[in-house]
């Protein structure tokens, strides 16, 4: 199952990343390693979100991963949140639906 996360920044958020941000890649890129964390990053114009698309069983993973987070628990995180994504369409879909 793909799950979205979705992270809503805080107003300084980027004058605050530098100090987080090597913790909270190390995290990702361990996540990665494990084949939960596929892709993520900022959305920009403005960077006020990201985008962080994990593969796993339950959102359990990506719960863990939240909580563990350095910039959640340093407040650069105001909201979040995680939705089942029903991937069908694309090489690397879920579950891949072809037209007949």
């Amino acid at each position: 199952m793909h799950y979205v996360l979705i992270y809503d920044y805080a107003p300084d958020y980027l004058e605050r990343r530098a100090e987080f941000r090597d913790a909270h890649l190390k995290l990702a890129w361990e996540s990665h390693g494990r084949g939960e964390f596929q892709l993520g990053g900022v959305l920009a114009d403005p960077v006020d979100s990201a985008l962080l698309w994990f593969k796993a069983d339950a959102p359990a993973v990506v719960e863990d991963f939240v909580a563990n987070d350095p910039y959640v628990k340093n407040g650069l995180v105001v909201n979040w949140r995680i939705r089942p994504w029903m991937t069908v369409a694309g090489a690397l879909a879920d579950a891949p639906i072809h037209p007949a």
